[in-house]
């Protein structure tokens, strides 16, 4: 692993740098983007603010040229992300399409479909949507039950079931989207991947509050939604081999949420000296056991990274790196609401507006970090069965 920067990699960080500097609407570094009421106009604000960086090719690094991106590696893709958390630039609100949908298109799709979409993705002109997960499947992502069923007069497939924890469905002109379309082969087999259009009718989308009193989260009820035949991605029945490559790029290297969380933790050692919180020998050690914590989430993300220049895969190990950062953070932000001590439990602004308290909000946030992107449990099972080689986990009772 060499962590020494290339002159290539230096001047990309400082072109991204001096774009940054020139073209934030806010201080770079230290102030914020706006705060809205509204998500709607919030999204409105962020496919703007994207379409920038996709003027500028800061959106879709390692993608081909024909398709906007500027076909570069890893390292590039980590370098550029590096320089938008540190500028404090917000999340990318095509990252589903940008981070997920576009690798899976670009690794299983048609050339028609991946010139079809995949520019329309990196200038957020399309916002995408991921449609796996279900309420009655849990984390068991192949006992999916939502139906696709051929219809032979219209040349494609109707699909009946339900989604739910889909982000910004409300506002999404496509879903990446798994169904069972064998219901006869074994349920890894059986599945298959589909693009759907959802601003049709059949598709019926609620908002789900969460926790931090937003609405990013989203149930998706499918009533007979048509997907003609050339919206499936890769072949027929193969929609598992399909979302192994979109979970991978989920749960692969994470510059941002590096990049956050080293934010988060040079706040929290100034909030702890202004506070007088770290002389409580106590709270020193936890303080000291977040900067190791941190930095080794930077190892882990440099190591996964070194493999992906290196031209191997990151295979099941990238669960490795989400476990690890995802229980990192729940750690981290208990810190921090012992840092803030009696203030933890305030949730209120000065004006007496709902959350004006970015730690407490944070905290409430990531406690879903354990759950997200495949919940800490389905990444044992992973590193357990595929990286130390023991025993499958029984899935049926009486099976050994």
């Amino acid at each position: 692993m060499d962590l020494r920067p290339t002159p290539e990699q230096e001047a990309l960080r400082a072109e991204c740098r001096d774009w940054l500097l020139a073209n934030l609407p806010w201080e770079y570094g230290r102030g914020l983007p706006p705060r809205f009421d509204d998500l709607a106009d919030e999204v409105a604000f962020l496919r703007d603010w994207q379409r920038k960086l996709s003027e500028a090719r800061w959106v879709g690094i390692t993608w081909p040229a024909e398709f906007g991106g500027r076909g570069a590696g890893p390292l590039a893709h980590y370098i550029v992300q590096e320089e938008l958390a540190r500028a404090r630039a917000p999340e990318l609100v095509g990252r589903i399409g940008i981070n997920l949908v576009g690798p899976t298109l670009l690794a299983h799709g048609t050339p028609a479909q991946q010139q079809r979409w995949l520019p329309k993705i990196l200038d957020a002109s399309e916002l995408w949507c991921q449609l796996f997960s279900e309420p009655d499947a849990g984390s068991d992502l192949a006992s999916l039950s939502t139906w696709a069923e051929r219809d032979d007069r219209r040349g494609g497939w109707r699909i009946t079931g339900q989604k739910v924890w889909t982000s910004y469905a409300q506002f999404a002109d496509w879903g990446l989207l798994l169904a069972r379309t064998n219901r006869s082969a074994p349920k890894h087999r059986g599945i298959s991947a589909f693009a759907i259009d959802m601003r049709q009718p059949g598709i019926d989308i609620r908002p789900l509050r969460q926790i931090t009193d937003e609405y990013d989260f989203n149930e998706v009820f499918l009533d007979g939604a048509f997907a003609p035949d050339d919206h499936l991605i890769g072949a027929l029945d193969d929609g598992w081999r399909v979302s192994s490559s979109t979970l991978t790029h989920e749960r692969g290297t994470n510059p941002r949420q590096l990049v956050i969380h080293a934010q988060l933790l040079d706040e929290l050692f100034r909030l702890a000296c202004e506070n007088g919180a770290d002389s409580d020998h106590r709270l020193q050690q936890r303080l000291a056991a977040a900067y190791v914590e941190v930095r080794l989430f930077q190892l882990h993300n440099w190591r996964s990274l070194s493999r992906l220049e290196a031209g191997k895969p990151l295979g099941p190990e990238a669960s490795a790196l989400k476990l690890y950062w995802s229980e990192m953070s729940k750690r981290l932000h208990d810190t921090a609401m012992a840092v803030l001590g009696s203030a933890s439990p305030l949730w209120w602004d000065a004006d007496g507006n709902p959350g004006g308290g970015r730690w407490q909000r944070s905290w409430l946030y990531y406690h879903a970090a354990s759950i997200f992107a495949g919940t800490n449990e389905i990444q044992r099972n992973i590193i357990g069965e595929r990286v130390l080689g023991l025993p499958r986990e029984p899935t049926h009772p009486g099976e050994r």
